[in-house]
Formats: C-alpha cells, sequence, structure tokens
C-alpha cells in the first residue's frame, strides 16, 4: 500500500531528494546545483512511498505570497509512472493549499507534462519559455 507524507525539508529531505536526484539529474541531465535551491527550506513537501517505505514520487508547494501557491518539482520514478502517484501528489498539494486559503495554485510545467495538468484543470498561462535547456509553460488553477 502506498501513502504521501507531507512535511518540511529537514523531515523529508532525504526521500525527496532521492527521487528528485533519479528523475532530474540523472534521467534528464539537469545539472545538480540547478535542481537545489533555497526554496526547499521553506517549501512544504509531499513523498509518496511505496509498500515497502521507498520514496517513488515527490512535489513540493511554495507561497510566494499571501493569495498564490505554486506546485514545483513534481517527480514520479520512470518505473512508477502510470500508476495514479502524479495525480495522487497533485490532489494532496492542492488540497494544502486549500486549507491554506489560498485563491489559485500555478506551476511551470515541463510543456510534456501539459496534457497531464490540463486534466487537472489547470490552465496555460503566458508564453513558452526555457527552463535548464527544457521547455517549460506557466499554468494555473483557480480555487475560487
Amino acid at each position: 500500500m502506498t501513502y504521501i507524507e507531507i512535511g518540511e525539508w529537514p523531515l523529508m529531505q532525504t526521500a525527496a531528494q532521492a527521487v528528485r536526484t533519479a528523475v532530474f539529474v540523472h534521467e534528464q541531465g539537469i545539472a545538480p546545483e540547478d535542481e537545489w535551491d533555497s526554496d526547499d527550506a521553506t517549501a512544504l513537501h509531499a513523498v509518496l512511498f511505496d509498500g515497502q517505505g521507498q520514496p517513488v514520487g515527490n512535489a513540493r508547494l511554495l507561497q510566494p505570497n499571501a493569495t498564490t501557491a505554486k506546485v514545483g518539482r513534481m517527480a514520479v520514478l520512470q518505473t512508477e509512472r502510470g500508476k495514479g502517484y502524479g495525480t495522487r501528489l497533485l490532489q494532496a498539494l492542492i488540497r494544502c493549499a486549500r486549507e491554506r486559503a489560498y485563491k489559485e495554485v500555478r506551476l511551470s510545467a515541463q510543456r510534456s507534462a501539459e496534457p497531464f495538468y490540463a486534466a487537472h484543470g489547470f490552465k496555460a498561462i503566458g508564453e513558452p519559455f526555457d527552463e535548464v535547456g527544457i521547455p517549460h509553460i506557466e499554468m494555473q488553477l483557480s480555487l475560487v
């Protein structure tokens, strides 16, 4: 049985780093210095664990201002994709944003993941842009 734990960086760091290193650094080739940033210290982290307690998915929720939450660093191990884990992580962070009375959730989606986020009600805003060599698009979900 899989489960999600949500917490601050000191509690979630080891598990979150394992997933993000596997997906972003090794699979996608993002430089480690581009993956790790100061936002980890202030973010709320959600990690999905498998039945053996191994981390298989991760996402974080930033609070850039009083009305907007921002989802980032969403990743599921390649061997675990297609099982609904990304949906569960995204829904958990949207639930956290609602509980904190945010009016919207934003994210910078890799263009390849745009249909996934659109299926969850996110709308593309602005023009596509490049981030660490990967095409992205800003997306927004209204919570009001």
